[in-house]
């Protein structure tokens, strides 16, 4: 099974693309799903039909789903939520406070992405493309598994078993619900789930992710901020659509200025991402919201490449040595030296880019060395040790 997850800024067409994309490979006889995990959805709105948290079918081969993100909250969450919610208003009244205290930014994205696991492991359909939420919220989801993962051998245990020995005696004394052991095992589930679909997403030869941009220096901006945080995470991007590219005929007179615009934009594509495939779908003359003018477009996009190869593949880091210096090679396209910050700890280095932040371990030969240089080459940080 492949999974290919759409990416980009809000508004650059990422349902269109994905929509059309899943329309593409269904048509050469591969069982599609394409599924909406964006909390404003509009991907019914793309085939003119009404879609719902289970699958739709559209045509032969496809079917559609837009994944109800409080349902499968409440699915995942349901329980430890419910002893939240007892525990926060043990010594005080219910309110809706209460209920918003309990939302946490990015959870239900998450939530949803477990969407994507039970599909995979279902095994029904051949190709999984995901219409994902805007940049932001995207990479906030990936995020969470390689933050928790170190909290289910560690604190877990170590709750559970204070618990069972001074849980009676502190509910008793301070008259607040102590949480049951199916509490635990939920957050276990939910903390195991999450590492599953880590393993999945950095899983090269089955997910890749696809940034979705517009030739437009404001949007072309973020698209590389997003190409850069997503390597940065060993997520593979096999590729870059540009869409709405102004046709040449419709850009005369008033418009000339923005056909210039455009090309400088379009080189800058060029320079930008020089390495990864580039498919460019220019500015229709009408909205796409039939399942025959997706078809279209996704066969005029992908012409004669297979849409649901692999269509790309990097190396994010590489170790090699050099005298009595190990160089720690990692691939960061775009990031300046003045916006990096490195440092390392005894079992890590800590690398971070604007507001984005890595730890990745270090490998068993660089534990008793430190850092005495790092620089660029070819796109990559290599980083020396000594």
């Amino acid at each position: 099974m492949r999974i290919i997850i759409y990416t980009g800024k809000g508004g650059v067409g990422k349902t269109s693309m994905a929509a059309a994309s899943a329309c593409e490979i269904a048509a050469r006889g591969k069982k599609v799903i394409v599924v909406s995990t964006d909390q404003a959805h509009s991907l019914g709105d793309s085939f003119g039909k009404r879609i719902g948290r289970d699958p739709v079918e559209i045509a032969k081969n496809l079917d559609a789903m837009e994944i109800d993100t409080v349902y499968e909250s409440e699915k995942s969450w349901g329980s430890m939520k419910e002893y939240m919610k007892r525990f926060l208003t043990a010594k005080g009244g219910d309110g809706i406070e209460v209920e918003e205290l309990l939302v946490f930014p990015g959870m239900e994205e998450l939530f949803s992405m477990f969407r994507i696991l039970d599909l995979y492991e279902e095994g029904k359909y051949d190709v999984v493309i995901v219409d994902c939420a805007p940049t932001g919220e995207t990479l906030s989801l990936l995020k969470y598994p390689e933050k928790l993962s170190g909290f289910i051998a560690t604190v877990l245990p170590m709750k559970r078993k204070g618990l069972k020995v001074a849980g009676p005696a502190v509910e008793k004394m301070m008259k607040i619900p102590m949480p049951e052991d199916r509490i635990f095992d939920d957050f276990e589930l939910v903390l195991n789930k999450m590492e599953w679909l880590q393993n999945l997403l950095l899983n090269k030869d089955i997910v890749s992710l696809r940034i979705v941009t517009t030739p437009e220096r404001i949007v072309l901006a973020e698209a590389r901020r997003n190409f850069t945080c997503l390597y940065l995470y060993n997520y593979n991007v096999d590729a870059i659509i540009v869409n709405r590219l102004y046709p040449k005929q419709a850009m005369e007179g008033y418009f000339s200025k923005w056909m210039e615009s455009q090309q400088e934009s379009l080189q800058l594509i060029k320079e930008s991402f020089f390495e990864v495939p580039k498919f460019y779908v220019e500015l229709q003359p009408k909205e796409l919201r039939k399942y025959q003018d997706l078809l279209r477009v996704g066969q005029e996009m992908y012409a004669d490449i297979l849409c649901e190869e692999v269509l790309f593949q990097k190396e994010i880091y590489f170790e090699k040595q050099d005298g009595e210096q190990v160089i720690l090679g990692v691939y960061l396209p775009f990031a300046k030296k003045e916006e990096l910050s490195l440092s390392q700890s005894k079992l890590e280095v800590i690398l971070a880019f604007r507001n984005e932040v890595r730890r990745f371990p270090l490998p068993t030969k660089l534990l008793n060395k430190e850092i005495v240089s790092a620089e660029f080459k070819d796109g990559y940080l290599e980083i020396s040790f000594q």
